[in-house]
C-alpha cells in the first residue's frame, strides 16, 4: 500500500528559469539510468524475493519507494526550471515572460537548436517534465533488469547506482545554479547509499560467486585469451590469482593455436585450480538443493496469500 507525503524528501529550489538545462535534467526523469528505471527495477525485483528471501524485498521495496521520491524532485526541479512557461505558452503576446528570456536573435536560435534534439519536451508537455530521456526517447520496460535470483539482481543494482551516480557528476557540470547543484549532490550521494545496501545484502548471500547457483565449468574458469595483436597487458586479470575462484589465469598467448591443439577446447584440461569437474558437480548439486529447498519451504503449497494483516502493532 502507497500513499504520497506531500512534502519531497529534499526541498528542491532553483535560483532562475533554465529550460536547457531542464531537458538534459530529463535524462534523470526517463533515461535509461534515471529514477523511474531505478524504481521500477528494484520494484519489479522484490516480488521474486517476497517469500523466499523476505528481507531482500524490504529493502528492495523501501529503495524502490525512495526512487520514486527522486523522481519526484527530479520532476520538481524541472518544472521549477522552466519557470513559467506552461503559462506563457497560453499567452500570444510576444514580449511575454518566455520571450523576455530568450531576448535576442542569438538566444532564440540556441533555444530552439536545444527544442529540435527534444522537439517534444515543449510543443506537446507544455512546459511540463515527459517520461522521456533528454532526447525524447520513450522510458522503455527494456531499461529494467530483473533475474529472479538476488546474487544477480543485486549486482545488477549495483551497476545501477553506479551509472546514476556518474549521470549526476556529469549534470553537474551544465548547470551553475548553486541550488540545482546542490539537490543533484543530495541525488547523486542518495546512490553511493543504495550502492552500499545493495552491496552489503549480497554479502549477506554466502556463497554469491559466481552468481546464480553454477558454480562454472574449471577448464575454463582462469584461462584467458590473448585476442589482440601488439604489446601483452599483464594485470591481476589475467596474471596471479583470479580474485573470485582464487584460481591461477592461465594466459594463452597464441588462442587460435590453443584452440586447434585442444580440438575446439574440448580436450583443454584444468590448469593453475584445485577444483575438479567431479567438484563442481557436486558443489552445483549441493548448492542446488540447498537454495531451491529454501524457496520450496517459503511458498506453501495449495492456497497462498502475501501478506497477514496486520504486520505491525498499530
Amino acid at each position: 500500500m502507497f500513499y504520497h507525503v506531500k512534502e519531497l524528501q529534499f526541498n528542491a529550489r532553483v535560483s532562475k528559469p533554465d529550460p536547457a538545462f531542464a531537458s538534459l535534467l530529463l535524462e534523470q526523469f526517463g533515461g535509461p539510468n534515471g529514477e523511474l528505471k531505478a524504481a521500477m527495477q528494484y520494484f519489479t525485483q522484490a516480488f521474486a524475493m517476497r517469500q523466499p528471501h523476505p528481507d531482500k524485498y524490504d529493502l528492495l521495496m523501501d529503495i524502490a519507494t525512495e526512487e520514486f521520491s527522486h523522481l519526484e524532485i527530479v520532476g520538481a526541479t524541472i518544472q521549477m526550471l522552466l519557470g513559467g512557461i506552461n503559462g506563457e505558452l497560453k499567452n500570444a503576446a510576444d514580449q511575454a515572460e518566455i520571450m523576455q528570456l530568450l531576448d535576442g536573435k542569438a538566444k532564440k536560435e540556441d533555444f530552439i537548436h536545444n527544442a529540435m534534439m527534444n522537439p517534444q519536451f515543449l510543443v506537446v508537455s507544455g512546459g511540463g517534465p515527459t517520461v522521456t530521456n533528454s532526447q525524447g526517447v520513450p522510458w522503455s520496460g527494456s531499461y529494467v533488469n530483473a533475474n529472479g535470483d538476488p546474487t544477480v539482481d543485486l549486482r545488477s543494482n549495483i551497476a545501477a547506482e553506479s551509472r546514476a551516480k556518474i549521470v549526476y557528476e556529469y549534470l553537474m557540470k551544465f548547470t551553475d545554479d548553486p541550488y540545482v547543484k546542490e539537490t543533484l549532490n543530495f541525488l547523486m550521494t542518495r546512490e553511493v547509499a543504495h550502492f552500499q545496501m545493495f552491496e552489503a545484502a549480497l554479502e549477506t548471500i554466502q556463497p554469491n560467486f559466481p552468481p546464480g547457483v553454477l558454480q562454472s565449468d574449471p577448464r575454463y574458469s582462469n584461462t584467458y585469451f590473448n585476442m589482440s595483436n601488439g604489446a601483452d597487458v599483464k594485470g591481476p586479470w589475467n596474471e596471479g590469482k583470479s580474485p573470485g575462484l582464487g584460481e591461477t589465469w592461465q594466459y594463452i598467448h597464441e588462442p587460435f593455436e590453443h584452440v586447434v591443439e585442444t580440438n575446439g577446447m574440448l580436450d583443454h584440461k584444468p590448469t593453475g585450480t584445485d577444483r575438479t569437474t567431479k567438484s563442481v558437480e557436486a558443489q552445483d548439486k549441493a548448492l542446488s538443493q540447498e537454495r531451491s529447498k529454501k524457496v520450496k519451504a517459503a511458498v506453501p503449497t495449495g492456497e497462498n496469500q502475501w501478506c497477514e494483516y496486520p504486520h505491525n502493532n498499530l
